[in-house]
């Protein structure tokens, strides 16, 4: 979904939904880890049924991951595609269906977002490249030190498109892992998996959503299924509202700012290529074994529970008074529409409201507000009902101009801020920071600190250095006398360079001041305001997307040709008598094929992936569609500071003239291309103890060429229709390794088979409903969480697990004591600090003076300890020493020579430690 901020605006807003996933981990002997038993119950404390992965957001972190070094082949990206659903699949461990939903085929509406998305991506990559040449040129001419420059093929994120080789292999793979998986993990044991690759048209998340709303409408379907569906975008948040499922979980990767990357130039952390000066590496290690490894994170997993989200939204939508029965699965509906005005994958967001100024919060407050005069809710089963959304809209228009207003403001007092913030930081800023092998070191280094060498000559060096500093720069602003003093008169002026305040991207709109309608349509549609034919088709176009996107969300796709065919959004003040426009879709669109879909959103740089003839099409002057693909194309910032915020202006596609100059260079296409340009379908993989396997083994023996229903009884309620399938893995048969380095299945006894969801009439309307029987979750949340200051001011922190009321796991006395007697001591530095814990945790404060010569014993009185305590006795190398009169400092060194091992062997404890009896009794006590 479009909205870059929704999540963390959710998240902030309702941070009960967010649970960390509790993930067990393999173990290691030998340099061998051992394979996790998935077949176990879920250490998260919850049992899932269904597990659905968007696999493009699989796919795409693991072919170019941005936070660790990329795969060198496509080989390494297929097994790193594996690794990464093992561990979602060790996560969630699903007991019914596994549903793998690659994107196949979009429609039209959404063919515009990835044509300028992948445009975009082609034309930042050659001027990322261009000016990492650029200063390359500049840094060696200045005598600098860098890398060569490796020669390597960059691997074009592109061919992760419907229709192109990469993607044909990765179904191949995916067939082999699910069938290799089948036969080896019990946790596949009695597992239904289900894959939907490329050639089946529809996006992954929408394919996985219609499945379940046909599932839904079977008698068979289970209504407490309990569903959990892996992907990174917003709008799986919305379709899991949507299904209207009480027990519907989303898990995504824990999305953590600011990962340091490597400079593009020297590899080195800490700076950019636009700040690189070309300067040696810096040994990595003792023996700079980390030299060419990256600090590399485990990416972590957190769960969005939408059970929990609908008791926010229940108790925030819940409205009294109301002339009609209030229906909260109504509601629900209600505000996923309302989401769609600030942002989605079809249609540009309304000017006026932006999810980082709470557009959201205001949508409710006038639609709690309006509600009473509409009569009734705003959608109902995906259909809009135009004249209450008009309502709601005409509110929004009236408050359009303060909204600019306070934008401006708040834009203005932000940079003043940080204005003021950049002097206070070059004022406070230090006169002078130490380099080289003084220099400081972050926190968390993994490197082990260096011993010092020569630190005559780094003092030297240091020295020098800092009084070139402050001869040189001891005021930029002032000029000397011929004695070196500084001069009185006049100064050097400051270079424009090294003003606080930043180039800001002209705005010839000028929202805040007044006309700003008439700038608006003047620029963005060169058109003149008082145009209100024009003005009405624009509105018309965005209230056919609104109606076409909820129709997408809850019925599926009302139309694969429609898209909205403006770049720019009208304002809310112009949604005036919409109620009477038309919002019907012709029927029985067809999508594109997958061939076509890639010479409608590939830009010419990447039409390698396409057959040559069509490949010319691109680039031809003579070409009849060669202004398709323009080589340069302007970017409009749109009021927003940087480029990937920004509008790229490209030429809409025309569907009748790229489909009559793909007539000409059809013929041309080889068999495999043509199998590659054909639509498909899903497959069913079942294992050798799935009740159903028996079943589908009797359709290839009989040969049987007609549809058969799925038997419900055998497949956990799941219904649809099964189809022999050309490609199938067949049990006792050779499931070849499409990866070289991956073995053959020679002992197969998985199956698959060719399966279709259940089909319905075309104007049959699934119902937005819960379902008879459902059972509705136990409450989460608790008073205070609907406080704004709750956990008492403290930061909020994500519960471990689904288990609310789990006790948090401490350590008792005995294994402090372990722990204090095995930490390496040389982590600290020498002195009386070395291994000294803090008062009031688990050290006793209580200990006598120290005598020369004399062993501490620790004082044992009751009266002076807090009661009901379950702190130990202080281990002697952590006890903080005093000094008495006459008594020299006992420090750690002197304390570990003075410690006999036999000292206190009478006593007992294995670590020659001594212990009260009730000590000795909790030895056993589990830990």
């Amino acid at each position: 979904m479009g909205v870059p901020a929704f999540f963390r605006w959710l998240s902030r807003k309702y941070p009960s939904i967010i649970v960390n996933c509790v993930e067990e981990k393999a173990k290691e002997c030998n340099g061998v880890k051992a394979p996790i038993d998935t077949s176990k119950p879920n250490p998260n404390e919850v049992e899932f049924d269904n597990l659905y992965l968007d696999m493009n957001g699989i796919i795409h972190p693991c072919t170019h991951p941005e936070d660790k070094p990329a795969p060198k082949n496509e080989d390494e990206m297929m097994v790193a595609i594996f690794e990464y659903i093992d561990r979602i699949f060790n996560i969630v461990r699903p007991r019914r269906l596994l549903y793998m939903a690659i994107d196949g085929v979009a429609p039209r509406a959404k063919m515009n977002q990835q044509r300028s998305r992948r445009f975009r991506a082609s034309k930042e990559g050659m001027e990322a490249a261009e000016e990492r040449q650029k200063i390359r040129r500049e840094i060696l001419a200045k005598g600098g030190i860098l890398p060569p420059d490796e020669v390597k093929e960059r691997f074009d994120s592109n061919c992760i498109t419907p229709g192109t080789e990469f993607m044909d292999n990765l179904a191949k793979c995916l067939r082999y892992y699910i069938a290799d998986r089948l036969n080896s993990d019990p946790g596949w044991k009695n597992l239904t998996v289900i894959l939907s690759d490329a050639s089946a048209p529809g996006e992954g998340e929408h394919k996985i959503m219609d499945y379940i709303r046909r599932q839904r409408a079977q008698p068979n379907h289970d209504p407490n299924t309990h569903h959990c569906l892996c992907g990174a975008d917003a709008d799986l948040i919305m379709l899991g509202l949507a299904t209207h499922e009480p027990n519907f979980t989303i898990i995504r990767e824990e999305f953590k700012p600011n990962k340091p990357k490597p400079c593009g130039l020297c590899n080195q952390m800490g700076h950019e290529v636009k700040d690189c000066q070309g300067l040696p590496r810096e040994k990595q290690g003792k023996h700079d074994q980390f030299a060419d490894s990256l600090p590399v994170a485990e990416q972590e997993f957190i769960f969005i529970r939408l059970c929990v989200l609908r008791e926010y939204l229940e108790r925030e939508l819940t409205m009294a008074s109301l002339p009609f029965t209030f229906d909260f699965e109504r509601s629900v509906d209600d505000w996923v529409f309302m989401c769609f005005f600030v942002g989605n994958d079809f249609l540009p967001h309304l000017p006026s409201l932006e999810i980082r100024e709470g557009a959201i919060d205001r949508l409710v407050n006038i639609y709690k507000n309006v509600v009473h005069k509409t009569g009734g809710y705003l959608t109902e089963s995906g259909f809009v009902n135009l004249q209450r959304v008009q309502m709601i809209m005409l509110a929004v228009g009236e408050v359009e101009d303060s909204i600019f207003k306070k934008r401006k403001d708040d834009d203005d007092n932000f940079k003043r801020r940080q204005k003021e913030k950049r002097k206070r930081m070059k004022r406070d800023q230090p006169s002078f920071i130490p380099g080289g092998q003084f220099s400081p070191q972050a926190l968390g280094n993994r490197s082990s600190p260096q011993a010092i060498s020569n630190p005559r000559q780094a003092a030297f060096e240091m020295r020098m250095h800092d009084r070139q500093n402050s001869t040189t720069s001891s005021s930029p602003n002032t000029s000397l006398n011929s004695d070196g003093s500084p001069s009185l008169g006049g100064g050097i002026k400051r270079k424009a360079e090294d003003s606080d305040s930043e180039p800001e991207p002209e705005d010839n709109i000028r929202l805040w001041e007044t006309g700003w309608k008439q700038r608006y349509y003047k620029n963005k549609f060169d058109v003149d305001a008082s145009d209100e034919k024009f003005r009405r088709k624009v509105v018309q176009s965005y209230v056919e997307g609104l109606c076409w996107v909820l129709r997408y969300y809850y019925q599926g796709c009302a139309s694969w040709n429609w898209y909205y065919p403006f770049h720019y959004a009208p304002f809310a003040s112009d949604f005036e008598g919409i109620a009477d426009m038309p919002s019907d879709f012709e029927k029985g669109s067809k999508p594109f094929k997958p061939l076509e879909q890639l010479m409608g959103v590939f830009p010419a740089a990447s039409g390698n992936f396409l057959p040559p003839t069509w490949r010319k099409l691109m680039t031809d002057p003579e070409s009849s569609i060669i202004d398709f693909y323009p080589e340069d194309f302007a970017i409009d910032l749109n009021g927003k500071k940087y480029a990937w915020q920004g509008v790229a202006l490209l030429p809409f596609v025309d569907e009748r003239r790229l489909r009559a100059a793909l007539e000409e260079v059809y013929p041309d296409l080889t068999p495999e291309e043509s199998r590659r340009n054909s639509l498909g379908g899903d497959v069913l993989f079942v294992g050798k103890h799935h009740p159903l396997c028996d079943f589908i083994v009797e359709q290839y023996k009989t040969k049987n060429t007609e549809v058969v229903d799925i038997p419900p009884e055998l497949c956990h309620g799941i219904q649809g229709k099964l189809t022999l399938n050309e490609n199938a893995v067949l049990p006792d048969q050779t499931v070849e390794s499409p990866v070289p380095t991956l073995r053959d299945l020679t002992q197969n006894s998985a199956v698959s088979i060719s399966f279709k969801d259940p089909q319905f009439d075309e104007d049959f309307v699934f119902k937005a409903v819960v379902l008879p029987g459902a059972k509705k979750p136990a409450p989460v949340l608790k008073p205070g969480d609907w406080e704004k200051t709750n956990n008492d001011g403290r930061p909020w922190r994500p519960q471990l697990g689904f288990n609310r009321d789990r006790k948090a796991v401490h350590l008792d006395q005995s294994a402090f004591r372990t722990l204090g007697h095995t930490m390496p001591r040389e982590r600290g530095m020498p002195g009386m600090y070395a291994n000294a814990v803090p008062l009031g945790t688990y050290g006793s404060p209580y200990t006598r003076p120290l005598m020369s010569g004399q062993q501490q014993i620790p004082k044992l009185l009751s009266n002076l300890r807090p009661q009901e305590s379950w702190r130990g006795p202080t281990p002697l190398f952590q006890q903080t020493p005093q000094r008495t009169a006459g008594a020299a400092p006992l420090l750690a060194w002197n304390r570990m020579l003075q410690f006999q091992p036999n000292q206190y062997q009478g006593l007992g404890g294995p670590m020659n430690y001594p212990q009260r009896p009730e000590d000795r009794m909790d030895r056993g006590r589990q830990v």
